[in-house]
């Protein structure tokens, strides 16, 4: 039996028009309202899967009478946990301007995975699972096997000082390699790199670098940190969508930390409401290397998690790791010294030669373009 997963209306019609069973088709996240008298009509329905959408209390019986299994949601939750695509940064936004930043379903949705009532709510802790099980599902079809660099760093730096521009910088010209450039889609460093793999081209990133510098944090406000790169997302680009083949700029951002609201700056977005899982969903799609900017604690994390695959690979002349550039030598070795771990573990291994510790963000794109597997990217 062929498992196969329908994620569109034109796709459904497609598959009703060809006659072709629908055992074992996977309906998600549809709006089944226009074909309910052609699914009515069919009875080859055994072991079909509608992961929610929407549907009449008529076509619900009539799958279940016919053996299909369908899947509820609840009305009640801020997000949709069987959603097909890639957040926008309009969605997680929608209503910021007109009634603020609580009002968003980003804002609500962090708040509904938080609720006390809920902790112990089973139903409510499947659907967050499935949640960020479809959101997996929809980065493998965003990412397509396209080489991507994982760019790491604190959710803490301003807009407006040097480092938050050189980061930008780093996100652009990785961009220009003909990669994704992805982050954990937060605040600080990784807005930048979001914004830099975003812009056209350096003059826009530079005219957008002075625009963002009015709010230079998410903290008093973040509806005005948003409202302001919103508007200049819009300036920068205007036609881009979640499922562009030509996108560069992916964020991958958690409602398990409140406190970083996910940066706009991206083609995609990735929410997730486990953290752990996020965090792997980023470093094991990594596969053109990873650069890790100046950051705390979850940027230290986040440099050994994406150690760990590497330190455990076979020792094998030919295989080409990922490299792991750290920018900023003083800052790793002296103000928070990991520099020393992280070349002893690489001591004897193959993972050695894919560490690399620089001084900027030009010497961190060099790695990058002229890395063992450099031929995969485009």
């Amino acid at each position: 039996m062929v498992r196969r997963e329908v994620e569109s209306l034109p796709a459904l019609e497609a598959l009703l028009a060809s006659g072709k069973p629908l055992t074992g088709v996977r309906l998600q996240d549809l709006d089944l309202t226009g074909h309910e008298a052609q699914l009515l009509g069919r009875t080859d329905l055994t072991g079909l899967v509608v992961l929610g959408g929407r549907l009449s209390p008529e076509l619900d019986a009539h799958l279940r009478a016919h053996r299909a299994l369908v899947f509820p949601t609840d009305p009640h939750a801020p997000v949709d946990p069987y959603r097909a695509t890639l957040y926008s940064p309009a969605e997680l936004y929608a209503g910021l301007s007109e009634h603020g930043y609580d009002a968003t379903p980003d804002s609500r949705a962090y708040r509904w995975a938080r609720d006390g009532s809920r902790h112990h709510d089973a139903f409510a802790t499947l659907l967050r699972a499935i949640h960020d099980d479809s959101i997996s599902d929809a980065l493998d079809e965003f990412v397509d096997c396209r080489p991507l660099v994982g760019v790491m760093g604190g959710h803490a730096l301003d807009r407006g000082r040097t480092a938050y521009a050189e980061a930008a910088l780093a996100g652009h010209r990785l961009a220009r390699l003909g990669v994704i450039v992805a982050t954990g889609g937060g605040p600080g460093a990784m807005e930048a790199a979001n914004l830099g793999a975003f812009a056209d081209d350096e003059q826009a990133l530079e005219s957008a670098l002075r625009r963002l510098a009015a709010v230079p944090s998410f903290r008093p406000d973040i509806g005005a940190w948003a409202s302001l790169a919103l508007e200049v997302r819009q300036e920068l680009r205007t036609d881009v969508r979640a499922d562009d083949t030509g996108a560069r700029s992916l964020g991958i951002p958690t409602w398990f930390y409140g406190h970083e609201p996910p940066n706009v700056f991206c083609d995609g977005i990735g929410k997730y409401f486990s953290n752990a899982i996020r965090e792997d969903g980023l470093l094991s799609r990594a596969t053109a290397g990873v650069v890790v900017l100046e950051g705390a604690a979850g940027t230290v994390q986040e440099v050994f998690q994406a150690l760990t695959p590497s330190y455990y690979a076979a020792d094998d002349e030919t295989l080409a790791l990922p490299p792991v550039v750290l920018v900023g030598q003083e800052y790793w070795t002296d103000t928070v010294p990991i520099w020393a771990a992280v070349r002893a573990l690489g001591q004897g291994r193959a993972l050695g030669d894919a560490l690399h510790l620089v001084d900027t963000v030009d010497e961190a794109v060099a790695v990058i373009a002229s890395s063992p597997g450099r031929e995969a990217v485009r």
